[in-house]
C-alpha cells in the first residue's frame, strides 16, 4: 500500500515481528494511519493465524486477512544466522520494531534492542508480552484466555448464575494490541527509545 501524505503516518517504516492477534492489530492500526508495515512470517508455516478458522476465503484465514490489511509480507527464518542478518538490515530503516515473543527470545536469536539499534539509535522498540518484562510470570505465554481468566473477565461474562464465560472475541489481544498502537509510551533515557506494554 502506497500512504499518501495526508495520512498521519506517512513515510513511517514499521517492522512487525508479530504473529496471531495482539501484535498484528496493533500494526494494522499504524498501517491503516498511513505506516509503511513489513511483516516478517516464519518461512515453515507463516503467522500461526493463517490457520484459524472458518471462515476461509480462497484458503486464507479470514481472520489473519483482517488484523494483518495494509502491510507488506515477507518470510525469515529468525533464529539462522541469514535470517537475523536480514532483520538487522530492515532494523537499519526502520522506525519502530514491534514484536510479542516471550521475553529473552529476540535477545537468543541475536536480535536483541541493542543489536537492532546499534546502526540505527532513533529506532524505537515496542515489546508485547502476556506479563510483562520482568517479575514471576514474564516468562509465561500471554494467551487471551488465560488473561481473560486470571483478570476475573470471565467471572463477570454471561449468565450470572452460570460458569465463568470467555467473551466472545480475543478482548485481551485486541485491547493490548490498540494500546500498543496507540498510548504513548515513556522513552528510555539515552539517544533511542524502547516502549515496554
Amino acid at each position: 500500500m502506497r500512504s499518501s501524505d495526508k495520512e498521519p503516518l506517512s513515510g513511517v517504516k514499521i517492522l512487525d515481528l508479530c504473529r496471531v492477534v495482539s501484535g498484528p492489530f496493533a500494526t494494522m492500526h499504524l498501517g491503516n494511519l498511513g505506516a509503511d508495515v513489513v511483516k516478517i512470517e516464519d518461512p515453515r508455516s507463516g503467522d500461526e493465524s493463517r490457520r484459524c478458522g472458518p471462515p476461509f476465503v480462497n484458503g486464507e484465514s479470514s481472520y489473519f486477512l483482517s488484523v494483518n490489511r495494509n502491510k507488506r509480507s515477507c518470510a525469515v527464518d529468525l533464529k539462522s544466522p541469514a535470517g537475523r542478518d536480514a532483520i538487522l538490515e530492515l532494523a537499519k530503516v526502520a522506525d519502530v520494531v514491534i514484536d510479542n515473543f516471550r521475553p529473552g527470545t529476540l535477545d537468543r536469536w541475536g536480535l536483541s534492542y541493542e543489536a537492532m539499534s546499534s546502526e540505527n539509535p532513533r529506532l524505537i522498540q515496542c515489546c508485547i508480552s502476556g506479563f510483562g518484562r520482568t517479575g514471576p510470570d514474564a516468562n509465561r505465554p500471554g494467551y487471551d484466555l488465560i488473561l481473560q481468566g486470571e483478570s476475573g473477565v470471565m467471572d463477570i461474562t454471561g449468565d450470572p448464575d452460570g460458569p465463568p464465560m470467555k467473551v466472545g472475541t480475543s478482548i485481551a489481544d485486541l485491547v493490548t494490541g490498540l494500546y500498543a498502537s496507540q498510548a504513548p509510551g515513556k522513552p528510555s533515557s539515552g539517544p533511542a527509545s524502547r516502549l515496554r506494554n
